[in-house]
């Protein structure tokens, strides 16, 4: 209700503000090097497709080698004990139903393990909560029937009220929406793995670090990436080799 009654009253500014920095930002390329290949040696342990928005893509980073799925899947050979075979299917600006439809009609390779960074578009481009998990669920279906993946992770939205090139009040009011993808996210994931389909939320609270966002103040820098390969590693990890043991 905050949020509604927040918009409603602030509009005027929050549209002036946005349509701003539009105009002004800073746009990056996409990070140089390769989009999939196998890393680690000895027994082939984990097939890893990471899909998705700028984030999965690497933006705020020169090369694959500091961004996120390369050092995803060198991080999660390290954990596993073999080889990792990767995939990135990502690009600039994809909302979840731009994802659901680049996937369908993409050269998606087989894959274990899907991670599928969105959210930031949808806020952005205000779509609604709803559809935005509709889209998420469509891609959840397709990956599992047309891929064979076993486990899907949804990383949560940062801490938008953290990015630095967003003014105020445009942060706050974006960073309460990313709060609000998070909830129904985890209870949608929820839902679905007690219904027995492995989706897991992995929760981002705390990672942000606006010190460690790349120059256009929106994405995150090498460091960042890092934080987040981490985390995702051990979650993956996790839940992989407890699945192994079930």
């Amino acid at each position: 209700m905050l949020v509604h009654a927040a918009r409603v009253a602030l509009a005027p500014l929050l549209y002036m503000q946005a349509r701003r920095l539009r105009a002004i930002a800073l746009q990056l390329p996409e990070p140089h090097g390769p989009r999939d290949g196998t890393v680690g040696s000895g027994d082939l342990r984990l097939r890893l497709l990471v899909a998705g928005d700028s984030s999965a893509a690497g933006v705020g980073c020169r090369t694959q080698d500091e961004a996120l799925a390369l050092p995803l899947a060198r991080a999660l050979s390290q954990r596993l004990g073999g080889a990792v075979r990767w995939q990135l299917l990502a690009a600039i600006g994809l909302t979840s139903e731009d994802l659901a439809h680049r996937l369908a009609n993409g050269d998606v390779h087989a894959a274990d393990v899907a991670v599928v960074i969105v959210g930031v578009n949808d806020i952005a481009r205000e779509v609604p909560l709803e559809r935005a998990l509709r889209s998420r669920a469509r891609i959840v279906a397709w990956l599992r029937q047309h891929a064979g993946v076993r486990y899907v992770f949804f990383p949560g939205a940062p801490e938008m009220d953290r990015f630095p090139a967003l003014p105020q009040p445009l942060a706050w009011y974006a960073g309460q929406h990313a709060r609000r993808n998070n909830r129904a996210q985890a209870r949608w994931a929820g839902r679905l793995t007690r219904d027995g389909v492995p989706v897991r939320h992995i929760a981002l609270e705390g990672v942000t670090a606006s010190a460690q966002m790349a120059e256009d103040g929106y994405h995150p820098a090498p460091p960042l990436y890092a934080r987040m390969v981490s985390l995702l590693a051990d979650s993956i990890a996790h839940a992989t080799t407890e699945g192994e043991r079930t």
